[in-house]
């Protein structure tokens, strides 16, 4: 295909606060894992395809259950209404 430009299993993020490797990055609708740490406005690689270990909240989380990002504490959760 003359159109195709990448797999699109990492994207560049711009980092709006500290990013550590591994941590949970979300920007604009697009959620990823974090390759490389960056300090605030810098570009870096985050993971938007895979299986990662995440930190939880107090949740029970089933096989199969759908999850969302909560940015803040920087945690999965089962509870969709204001998180990713």
């Amino acid at each position: 295909m003359k159109n195709y430009v990448q797999p699109g299993n990492t994207l560049t993020f711009t980092a709006a606060a500290d990013v550590a490797s591994g941590d949970g990055v979300k920007e604009g609708a697009l959620f990823g894992v974090a390759a490389t740490s960056a300090a605030t406005g810098e570009d870096f690689e985050a993971d938007i395809v895979g299986v990662f270990d995440l930190p939880k909240g107090s949740d029970t989380i089933t096989k199969g259950a759908k999850v969302y990002w909560k940015a803040s504490p920087g945690e999965v959760t089962t509870t969709a209404t204001g998180n990713t």
